[in-house]
């Protein structure tokens, strides 16, 4: 792999902390670190829509120490560029210290900062035992992060779930930070919450920890971020320096664009309207011009991936469409992705022909809305970019919870039942 970019601090001046947050603009809005979705093509769009930092997909240290192919398939001179790539965070799944720290030595001079997933729930880690799953098991996660600490040019940050209990998510932060993380993402969300099991992340606990620790500490919140104005509110509600977005971000990469004020319903004329809830065809073009200037293989090997969720609701509609997609493979190429994009643009633009459309094409608040903090729900129409709610027990809820008539969600009504 070559390695490339602008030189790095040494160890004595290395920066930490706050100093570091600085050095790197003072961030709001991030990309999250996903597997196989935060790859270079699909940075570049998103900093274009308005992300301050993006972080790398999860990259597994083992194997980008081991395997040659596994690591240039992830990471190549591209990534990291100092024109097109930074900020940039690289992350990396790991549950040996001296692994991790070759790892991350191979693109120390390519990223600002090198992180460390301890938030990944699913059965794959359970089985490599990484992520959330290195929980349990408080000196390892030390070592792995003060071996980077120590030794890296670069600042090491990590990003954790959160326990039941908030005493022990804030020993827990504190552990971590004692290590040697320059910066805290914190996951309002439990190990145990995923799938449909996913629910609403706590920010009341996120709140909790930002005023329990050290006021020098950087803090970073992640979950329930719908739309753009939810990042306004989670910084509000939460008092962190900055929000994350990984599932809001991939259902519309336009949820990091500035905040715009507006009443409901938007005129199908407002520009805001665009802004914030591109039309499916012109996200689409310019997510595949995009692609087709970057060569990475990650970045074309996400693309189906992406191509489905920025197409979600459009999909239902125009079955035609997720065939097409569905029938991309390892040996498609980019014309493959071009014909779908056409094909895209010619159907929205027969509907934008429509005379009728404009009566249509506004988007009007649901009845729908969150107890935690105000937020509220929107009907967006199905050719424009929206979130995705993730069905719980087969229902699609809004914001992972089931509005009840008093009031009380799902866990509280299983809690007083237990009670009783």
């Amino acid at each position: 792999m070559t390695v490339s970019g602008p030189a790095t601090l040494s160890p004595a001046t290395k920066l930490s902390g706050r100093a570091f947050y600085e050095s790197i603009g003072s961030p709001k809005k991030i990309v999250a670190p996903m597997v196989d979705q935060s790859e270079l093509a699909w940075r570049k769009l998103s900093r274009r829509l308005g992300a301050d930092l993006c972080y790398t997909p999860m990259l597994h240290a083992r194997l980008f120490v081991t395997q040659e192919k596994y690591r240039n398939a992830m990471f190549d001179a591209l990534d990291g560029h100092s024109s097109t790539d930074r900020p940039l965070v690289v992350q990396f799944c790991a549950n040996e210290p001296d692994m991790l720290l070759q790892a991350a030595k191979l693109v120390e001079k390519q990223c600002d900062a090198v992180d460390l997933n301890l938030g990944c729930p699913q059965n794959i880690a359970r089985r490599g035992h990484y992520g959330s799953f290195l929980q349990d098991d408080w000196d390892l996660i030390y070592k792995l992060i003060n071996n980077l600490h120590v030794n890296l040019s670069i600042p090491v940050t990590a990003k954790i779930r959160i326990f039941p209990s908030r005493e022990k998510t804030l020993a827990y932060a504190r552990h971590v930070l004692s290590a040697g993380a320059q910066i805290l993402t914190v996951h309002g969300r439990t190990r145990e919450m995923k799938g449909q099991q996913t629910g609403l992340a706590d920010w009341k606990l996120i709140r909790y920890l930002r005023e329990q620790l050290p006021p020098e500490t950087v803090i970073f919140a992640n979950g329930n971020i719908l739309y753009h104005e939810d990042i306004n509110r989670c910084l509000e509600f939460t008092g962190v320096d900055a929000v994350m977005s990984a599932e809001g971000n991939l259902y519309n990469p336009a949820i990091f664009v500035k905040p715009v004020t507006y009443k409901e319903p938007i005129p199908a004329d407002c520009e805001s309207i665009e802004e914030l809830f591109p039309r499916v065809d012109r996200i689409l073009r310019e997510y595949f011009e995009i692609l087709k200037g970057t060569p990475a293989e990650a970045s074309h090997s996400a693309a189906k991936s992406h191509m489905f969720r920025l197409l979600r609701p459009f999909l239902s509609q125009h079955t035609a469409i997720r065939a097409e997609i569905a029938a991309i493979n390892r040996n498609s190429t980019i014309d493959d992705f071009r014909m779908i994009t056409e094909h895209v643009e010619e159907i929205v633009r027969v509907l934008f022909a429509d005379d009728n459309v404009k009566e249509k094409d506004i988007i009007r608040r649901s009845d729908q809305s969150s107890d935690q903090s105000g937020a509220e729900y929107k009907d967006v129409p199905y050719w424009r970019v929206q979130p995705y709610f993730r069905p719980v027990n087969g229902q699609i809820l809004f914001g992972g919870k089931r509005p009840l008539e008093d009031g009380k969600d799902d866990n509280e009504k299983q809690k007083e039942q237990k009670k009783t």
